[in-house]
């Protein structure tokens, strides 16, 4: 019978990509396996391979609390209703899929050949259960740095998911131009005015200009967020309420 699975690329490759060593490599391995291929060994007597399954329950919860502790403090304006959609948006299975795949690591998976046939490196559900998993095992390896250490993999793939889709709360920006622009001559801008904290805890300071004038301050943890907060402000001062 013909081996048709294919050799997973070397896991030292995804630990620079995840811009971390792990100390016990048998957790890296534990999360990359599926139960297709622990299912195979086990059938050939091999039980050493656990599947990625216990190590996905973990991470599933990792993930959440990771996501919620940083939507709570980026977001302070923000209410309950908004931040658990906001969540919701950023660790469902499309998101997920998406944020393994910008590791490639589907080309690190341990699959059996019937998934490898089928295509399960390229499967959102499978590749998205692995990033979870993996995200577990960073936190069990890293013991009380764990949470740091996930987060500063998780948040900036979760500013730039944010960041890249449309804003589904009130548009200030677009309100804001409207009201600029029942006058003629005025020149509406905004200004980046700081950008500080480490990568995966990033605070945006924007001011909002009108003919060089600052009419309204913002701050948020993307700079669209800090953008729309100062239009906001600006459009409070002109008497309009959204």
């Amino acid at each position: 019978m013909e081996n048709t699975r294919k050799k997973p690329y070397p896991k030292e490759e995804l630990e620079k990509k995840l811009g971390y060593v792990f100390r016990d490599k048998t957790l890296l391995t534990k999360a990359l396996t599926h139960s297709s291929y622990s299912n195979e060994l086990k059938a050939h007597g091999n039980k050493a391979f656990e599947c990625n399954e216990r190590l996905e329950f973990l991470g599933d919860s990792v993930l959440s609390l990771t996501v919620s502790r940083f939507l709570y403090s980026e977001y302070s304006d923000r209410p309950e209703g908004d931040l658990t959609k906001m969540r919701a948006s950023v660790v469902c299975e499309r998101a997920l899929a998406k944020f393994a795949n910008s590791l490639g690591l589907g080309d690190y998976l341990l699959l059996g050949h019937g998934e490898e046939r089928t295509g399960g490196r390229e499967r959102k559900s499978l590749i998205a259960d692995a990033f979870e998993a993996t995200l577990a095992a960073i936190y069990l390896d890293a013991g009380k740095d764990g949470f740091d250490i996930v987060s500063s993999i998780v948040i900036p793939m979760v500013r730039e998911d944010l960041e890249s889709r449309e804003d589904d709360t009130f548009d200030y920006k677009t309100l804001l131009q409207q009201i600029v622009q029942s006058a003629e001559g005025e020149v509406l801008e905004y200004v980046l005015v700081s950008e500080t904290g480490p990568a995966h805890d990033r605070r945006f300071e924007v001011q909002t200009l009108l003919n060089s004038n600052v009419i309204g301050r913002g701050f948020g943890a993307t700079k669209r967020e800090a953008e729309q907060m100062a239009a906001k402000e600006a459009v409070a001062l002109f008497g309009e309420k959204a």
